[in-house]
């Protein structure tokens, strides 16, 4: 396929001399069999302006200036209200001509050739304002593909938002424990998750997780995560027989060598007492009285990379007054313009001095603290927290 049957380029030729025509349909006769060039012509700069409505794929205008009824200068200007970037104008005139030469250039012409026409001159002008064209629509086209993939990229975000709980207190009517969380992804979406859910009267389920990558990729692998570890939580299974069937469903599924590390315990909230179990993930911080403690980890590895492997479950007792502060690596990662991690003493330190705070205040001031330790730095990864609170029944 030619260039310009490939760019779908047309070149008007505006002159008033009569003779022009013919003699430009001689002069490229070959290139006008083959399709490499596809003239259209005009006598003056009001047929001109017809013309382009006629061909909206005119992209070259190869105008003389003293024309009847309108001039090329007077034409030049008109262009230039167009705005269109890939409409290139080049100016034919005579060499004694400077001056209007000059005005064409300073009106928005993007070159100019000189009469007598020296026809192979002209092709080489003509061919370098047809590159000039074919870049300017490639990167229109890039622009386009920009805005769109931004759109998306917003959609994903919002439908991402939409499947995260993002109403608290989320059990209004229920005074014997409390959940609050947040999510901030690094890019439009991220792969962080939580989720919480009452699987009966007395016992709810939640789960936090990360999942390796970011992006697009991260978020289709988070939403399938969470969405498995839910349905499969809704049918009351243990915590270890959940995670063995959501493991392998993920590694079934699982693409590109994607996978996700996870925490997901069932609460008892008539006891206090949490099964959990923990797969790969940052162990959680209980904040107890006037102390915190991690809790202990269950050996599982990261979910969506070893099929048939059994998850084994612990059981951690809650005290009325406990908290379990849970978290993504997001949070010890952070790094600040000295290049140093947040990491897991400064974050045990934040906690220690917040014991006597609320889940919804330890949640937001620990993600100011985090924020402003790396100020001046990008995110660089999603950072997400799950608290829960635990009061004990009256």
């Amino acid at each position: 396929m030619s260039m310009n049957n490939k760019l779908n380029i047309k070149i008007l030729v505006v002159d008033d001399e009569i003779d022009l025509e013919p003699l430009v349909r001689q002069k490229f006769r070959r290139q006008i069999r083959d399709g490499v060039y596809e003239f259209v012509f005009a006598f003056n700069g009001l047929e001109a302006l017809a013309k382009l409505i006629e061909y909206p794929e005119i992209g070259i205008i190869l105008s003389d200036i003293n024309m009847p009824e309108m001039d090329g200068l007077t034409l030049l200007t008109k262009l230039k209200e167009l705005k269109n970037p890939g409409l290139k104008t080049v100016i034919v005139s005579a060499y004694g001509d400077m001056e209007n030469i000059r005005t064409a250039m300073n009106r928005g012409a993007f070159d100019f050739v000189t009469k007598p026409v020296n026809f192979e001159d002209l092709e080489i002008t003509i061919n370098k304002t047809l590159d000039e064209i074919m870049q300017i629509r490639q990167s229109q086209e890039e622009h386009d593909q920009l805005i769109s993939i931004r759109q998306d990229l917003n959609t994903a975000k919002e439908i991402q938002q939409a499947i995260l709980p993002k109403v608290f207190p989320p059990f209004p009517g229920r005074t014997d424990f409390g959940v609050y969380a947040s999510m901030v992804a690094a890019k439009e979406v991220g792969g962080d998750f939580f989720d919480f859910f009452m699987i009966d009267h007395d016992r709810l389920g939640f789960v936090i997780g990360d999942v390796s990558g970011k992006g697009v990729p991260a978020a289709i692998f988070m939403a399938v995560s969470r969405t498995l570890i839910r349905a499969t939580g809704l049918k009351g299974l243990p915590s270890d027989e959940c995670m063995n069937y959501v493991n392998n469903l993920l590694c079934n599924e699982s693409v590109s060598c994607m996978f996700v590390t996870v925490f997901y315990g069932i609460f008892n909230t008539a006891s206090g007492e949490i099964e959990y179990v923990n797969g790969g993930h940052n162990p959680p911080y209980v904040l107890s009285g006037n102390e915190i403690r991690k809790v202990p980890m269950t050996g599982g590895p990261i979910m969506g990379c070893m099929e048939d492997f059994n998850y084994q479950s612990k059981k951690l007792q809650l005290l009325p007054g406990d908290r379990l502060f849970l978290f993504t690596d997001g949070v010890t990662e952070a790094f600040n313009i000295n290049d140093e991690a947040y990491g897991d003493d400064r974050l045990e330190n934040f906690l220690q001095n917040h014991l006597s705070h609320s889940i919804d205040d330890v949640v937001k001031e620990s993600m100011k603290e985090v924020t402003a330790f790396s100020a001046g730095m990008a995110q660089s990864d999603d950072i997400t927290y799950l608290a829960i609170s635990y009061n004990g029944r009256s």
